[in-house]
């Protein structure tokens, strides 16, 4: 097995590292010149047909172009692209496997959740992610894609994992209702820094609220059912159950180490492809976020 990375940015550089822990020998396309490791300055000086799985760890912007070239290049293939799967929406037919990053599918409490959720009347779902941009990205914000609205940045963008963790949770796509993106902040960016999100899914309201804003970080979930009340924190990775009764139970995953979670994804992709982000619900997440954009040119 041989691998494949697109970009050795930070998120490069992780998968680098994971697949180094589960065996995988991974080669990189990278302008960078980086220890130990197999480096293509280009995509065209690769031979493809050598590789067996590919990540695609580049900007937004170049997905469509990274995915379109290597899909088209080979076949019977592995490709993972990161999330989200474009800066828009791309009817796209693809020649290989291809799955999307979506991690947080593999977060142990966000898998409880789901497990939990079976047989379960859902009501009402809110999801709420709030980070400060300036001290999220580590560097300069303001070159980083997050902060630049042609290179597919932007909350709506960045942190649509909310959207997809609530189509993995309920089993079905969100269906909009109403809502705004927006830049209302004195950050020096030209993307989007706040997004409102109005949606069903089957017979749930969904509330959804994602912002560069807070200077205190949060990413949390509430669900009301018929029978209980689940708050998950994913922030200090604390799932709350309360019943009927009023009754609280508590479970907590203090010592999580985020590489497990990518571990868990790579080694789902690779195998029984159980949890992983497939091409189709992934389109109707941009399908979703290209309702929204339009609403809001």
């Amino acid at each position: 097995m041989r691998a494949l990375i697109i970009s050795m940015g930070s998120i490069g550089r992780r998968h680098y590292e994971v697949l180094n822990q589960i065996g995988i020998k991974a080669d990189a396309v990278s302008s960078q010149n980086l220890e130990n490791i197999t480096i293509y300055k280009d995509l065209n000086q690769v031979n493809l047909n050598s590789y067996d799985y590919f990540i695609i760890a580049s900007a937004t912007h170049l997905h469509y172009e990274h995915l379109s070239y290597i899909d088209s290049k080979v076949r019977g293939k592995i490709i993972l692209c990161e999330k989200p799967l474009f800066d828009k929406f791309q009817n796209f037919s693809p020649n290989n496997q291809i799955l999307i990053g979506y991690n947080l599918r593999f977060h142990p409490l966000i898998l409880k959740l789901k497990d939990m959720l079976k047989n379960q009347k859902i009501l009402s779902i809110e999801a709420r992610c709030g980070q400060y941009l300036p001290t999220w990205r580590k560097m300069d914000y303001t070159k980083s894609y997050s902060a630049d609205k042609e290179r597919g940045g932007g909350v709506l963008l960045d942190l649509s994992h909310e959207i997809d963790y609530i189509s993995f949770l309920s089993d079905t796509s969100l269906k909009l209702i109403k809502a705004i993106q927006a830049k209302i902040s004195n950050l020096n960016i030209t993307s989007d820094d706040i997004s409102m999100i109005l949606a069903y899914c089957n017979r749930a309201l969904v509330n959804i609220s994602l912002n560069y804003l807070s200077k205190t970080p949060y990413r949390q979930i509430l669900i009301e059912t018929d029978d209980n009340t689940f708050e998950l924190n994913l922030i200090t990775n604390q799932l709350k159950i309360s019943d009927i009764s009023g009754s609280t139970t508590t479970i907590n995953e203090p010592n999580l180490d985020r590489n497990s979670i990518f571990i868990a994804m790579h080694a789902d992709a690779l195998g029984d492809q159980k949890y992983i982000c497939k091409l189709s619900e992934a389109l109707n997440t941009m399908r979703l976020i290209d309702q929204i954009q339009k609403e809001n040119i």
